[in-house]
């Protein structure tokens, strides 16, 4: 599927959206209509890895037969499904029943079927707690089936539900069934919910702009970018993922490199957010084995595989990527002062959690490895306790590069942001600050980074020029940044004052007495006109020349 058909998938699913969701919550109907497009895509890639699988034994219909292949194959050979969802097991790591299949469950919903309520309920049962080798449990459990937001009675909730089921199998029909373009489509809708979301949208979304540029510097030799990408990352983790966007950018990035990630982790404190991210990875084809999504707070660190105790077992990850929700409040326990993610540094203050997340991913991070995180504007300059920590960063050598971006590119928030680029090891003894603020496109609703800006972002990161690009990007030494108070603002390192504009005030004043005579010209050309038509001439004052 080309790109414009996928982007055509996408708006047509968003079109069925806002028609079908009537009355319904936005933020509602996103769980049913994602969840229906998931069990689509896991049916679509089922089915083929099936018919590969079967080869000849497959059932063969002709285009408008409502019959689905592998139920007819279930039936007619009971002996053999054993061995068979063994197979399927192994090959595509799932299995799902002929009955709970999308071609099923869109038969039903061709039909107006009572039975489709129960049917789902058993499917999405299936799929969160046999599908799979690992269990998913709680996936659809924000999926209220019976939520009286679909109807009051069964009857009505059944009609709701064959309504949504048929518009998207319409919608859907006109496309191929290329398994990774759902997945695209999927990404699609949820950017779409997010800018519909306002600030809610920051929960689970980062714009794909942005996951960008974070995927691009972590995906770049850690040690020496101006050698270009690498080829294998062993892990990467994201400790407030929201729906997972940011973690597959990260990948995707490798794979459009030829190269690979060994395994993607990520945390996640929201159950409905948690839920999107199991979906989006698996929707990208991301096997059960090749991730973990963990659901718990991060600030807490109640994820008992990072609370390991012992240095040789404590998990450590060849890349981090973060972009935590913005100057969180935060109430910090009286011992996490001696939490080893901390203790060196100090507590981030209860008003703002930025550092609090930031320490909490370096303190995970590799010793060869690279951090990119997405910060609001305050943690490079604001005193207190993160004045401190700041300082103890800088003196450590961490802080590699300061990126400041526009302002108006999320959804959740207006403010600008930066990216800090953090390493436990890096070669320069200086730090490389990068001004993108002014570079931009003006769209309807955010200000958007073209593929432009986000190249010249990373080229100046790459590269790291020893000598300035004016009013862009800049290598400041420790001593200047000190002798600044350790300040980072990045407008006291690079200047971004517009140059005045000399006036040639003898040429100016030549111009003027020459738009006077013109006035004066035309003046008397009018009044000759009115004159001849009997009219009063138009009085004119004369312009002072003194």
């Amino acid at each position: 599927m080309t790109a414009q058909d996928q982007q055509r998938l996408g708006k047509t699913l968003w079109a069925i959206a806002d028609q079908l969701r009537g009355a319904m919550n936005a933020d509602d109907f996103r769980d049913y209509m994602l969840a229906f497009l998931f069990l689509r895509y896991l049916s679509d890639n089922y089915e083929v890895a099936a018919k590969k699988e079967l080869g000849s034994d497959y059932p063969k219909f002709g285009a408008d037969d409502p019959r689905v292949p592998l139920a007819i194959w279930y039936a007619n050979n009971p002996g053999d499904v054993v061995d068979f969802e063994k197979q399927m097991r192994r090959k595509v790591h799932y299995v799902i029943q002929p009955r709970h299949l999308w071609a099923s469950i869109a038969s039903l919903a061709r039909n107006e079927s009572d039975d489709i309520l129960e049917t789902l309920k058993d499917g999405f049962d299936y799929i969160e707690n046999e599908s799979f080798q690992s269990t998913f449990q709680g996936l659809f459990s924000e999926i209220n089936l019976y939520s009286e937001k679909l109807g009051r009675t069964q009857p009505e909730k059944n009609r709701k539900l064959c309504g949504i089921i048929k518009k998207i199998a319409e919608g859907l029909k006109g496309f191929s069934s290329d398994v990774d373009a759902l997945g695209d489509a999927y990404e699609y809708l949820i950017g779409q919910f997010a800018a519909g979301s306002g600030k809610k949208a920051g929960e689970f979304y980062t714009p794909q702009q942005i996951s960008s540029i974070l995927s691009r510097i972590v995906t770049l030799d850690s040690q020496e970018p101006k050698t270009g990408p690498v080829k294998h990352l062993g892990s990467v983790f994201d400790f407030a993922c929201g729906s997972g966007s940011l973690l597959l950018n990260v990948r995707q990035q490798l794979k459009k490199q030829g190269g690979t990630i060994g395994k993607i982790h990520g945390q996640e404190s929201n159950i409905t957010t948690y839920n999107l991210a199991r979906m989006n990875m698996l929707l990208h084809g991301v096997k059960d084995t090749e991730f973990e999504i963990y659901l718990g707070d991060t600030l807490e660190n109640d994820w008992d595989v990072l609370r390991e105790t012992n240095p040789a077992k404590m998990p450590k990850f060849d890349a981090i990527v973060a972009n935590p929700p913005f100057s969180l409040r935060w109430e910090p326990k009286d011992d996490m002062s001696d939490d080893v993610r901390f203790k060196n540094y100090g507590l981030a203050p209860k008003s703002a959690a930025d550092f609090a997340f930031l320490l909490h991913g370096f303190h995970y991070l590799k010793d060869q490895g690279v951090m990119a995180i997405i910060l609001p504007h305050g943690v490079l300059f604001r005193g207190g306790a993160e004045e401190r920590i700041r300082i103890k960063l800088l003196k450590d050598g961490l802080i590699d590069t300061v990126i400041g971006l526009p302002a108006n590119l999320f959804y959740s928030t207006g403010i600008p942001v930066c990216i800090l680029v953090l390493k436990k090891f890096k070669k320069p003894d200086d730090v490389l600050f990068i001004n993108a603020a002014e570079h931009f496109d003006k769209a309807k609703r955010q200000n958007v980074l073209s593929e432009e800006h986000i190249e010249k972002i990373i080229d100046a990161y790459r590269l790291r020029p020893e000598k300035p690009i004016e009013r862009y990007a800049r290598r400041v030494g420790m001593d200047e940044i000190e002798k600044e108070g350790y300040n980072l603002n990045i407008s006291r390192y690079i200047s971004t004052a517009e140059d005045e504009v000399e006036i040639d005030l003898a040429a100016t004043h030549g111009e003027l007495l020459d738009i006077e005579k013109k006035v004066q010209d035309a003046t008397h050309k009018h009044n000759e006109f009115l004159e001849q038509l009997g009219l009063a001439p138009l009085p004119f004052e004369k312009l002072n020349k003194d």
